[in-house]
């Protein structure tokens, strides 16, 4: 049986009609752009979070990009101001800062946890560094106390890249079913956060797809019209700003998945829970489970040291893996002036990280067939 690493078809098709219906209603109504299934949609993302403000935008990099270029007009940030990274993640992050004339500095990521290793921000911290964006890389929340505090305390803004993290919740009750009775939701963890929908994501639309989400009403205002060219009435235009903006399809699509999220991440931690319960094979490292909930897997990640041979065994019994990221960004070339910094955690991750098959439409069998053929081979 082959096993696809996300099957999207499958997923889509556990909508039943309700895609092609709102898809069709809006391909029916003759308005495609900065109409009603995208401010519908906008107000019920915010209420799901739990912030005042939704702003949809073209994709996740865009999202990032708005929320940068708003702070550098508010607060009169200058060309070579700092921002601080993590080096372990998609390269979208990075080439956010650089787009609007920023500084990334990249930051190491704990040695068994894919996110940025806190006690290391301090010391990359300058007189020209203005925020810091930590990403929940794979679904897993940074450790947002931590960051909140060394922020305050070099007068830091911190922008959450919650990409890979819907619906996530930090600090939440203990158990497999996600609540927020007791923490705040990714995006809503910090000044402001970007959110990437594109179709692979726990939340995903049929195309591209972004959001920016804050509680700061004049922030949300700089950033709307930043999406919009520039503009608050047509025509005039305040600044020079962009084109992102979701269309009307992608929103109504988003809408229908939006309410069997938190159904689809609790699947999604069923199958963690199992990998990590009954892999057992001494050449892979199985990542901490994560006690509080603060993870929905976007991307169930082991390390091995065999790496390619491990991918190359599953392939040959049918079933698809991907590596997220097998090239760091202080490795590649489209950045190579920071290729003699020392990032060995970054390396290791590059080195070893696999990611297996995961997503809420795969059954016990599958998750079983995983397991079974990791466990009975050699590598």
């Amino acid at each position: 049986m082959a096993i696809k690493y996300l099957d999207l078809k499958r997923i889509n098709k556990s909508f039943g009609d309700d895609l092609f219906k709102s898809a069709n209603k809006v391909l029916n109504s003759g308005w495609y752009l900065k109409g009603d299934e995208t401010s519908a949609f906008e107000n019920e993302f915010a209420e799901y979070v739990g912030t005042k403000y939704c702003i949809a935008t073209g994709n996740g990099l865009d999202a990032i990009t708005l929320i940068l270029e708003a702070w550098k007009q508010m607060y009169g940030w200058t060309a070579g101001d700092e921002v601080i990274v993590p080096a372990n993640t998609f390269i979208a992050t990075v080439l956010a800062i650089s787009r609007v004339g920023l500084k990334p500095i990249l930051c190491d990521p704990h040695i068994d946890n894919p996110t940025i290793d806190e006690a290391l921000i301090e010391r990359c911290v300058t007189y020209r560094t203005k925020a810091i964006i930590p990403v929940h890389l794979y679904g897993q929340m940074c450790n947002m106390d931590a960051i909140n505090k060394i922020a305050r305390s070099h007068g830091l803004l911190v922008l959450e890249d919650a990409c890979q993290a819907h619906g996530a919740i930090y600090n939440s009750s203990v158990g497999l079913e996600l609540t927020s009775l007791f923490g705040k939701r990714a995006g809503n963890n910090s000044e402001a956060a970007a959110f990437s929908f594109y179709p692979g994501k726990n939340l995903g639309c049929m195309g591209d797809g972004g959001a920016v989400t804050t509680n700061n009403k004049e922030l949300a205002d700089y950033v709307r019209m930043l999406a919009n060219y520039g503009q608050q009435q047509k025509y005039v235009h305040e600044y020079q700003g962009f084109n992102s903006r979701m269309d009307e399809v992608q929103a109504a699509i988003l809408r229908v998945k939006l309410p069997r999220l938190d159904k689809d991440n609790a699947r999604r931690l069923e199958i963690a829970h199992y990998y990590s319960t009954h892999i057992c094979h001494p050449a892979v490292q199985i990542l901490p489970f994560v006690g509080n909930n603060s993870h929905v897997y976007h991307v169930y990640a082991i390390k091995c040291r065999n790496r390619d041979r491990l991918r190359e065994i599953l392939a040959e019994n049918g079933i698809e893996t991907l590596i997220h990221y097998p090239i760091p960004v202080h490795r590649q070339e489209a950045y190579k002036e920071y290729a003699t910094l020392h990032l060995p955690v970054s390396d290791n991750w590059a080195e070893e990280e696999l990611s297996l098959p995961i997503s809420p439409v795969m059954t016990d069998e599958e998750v079983n067939q995983v397991v079974d053929c990791i466990n009975q081979n050699i590598f």
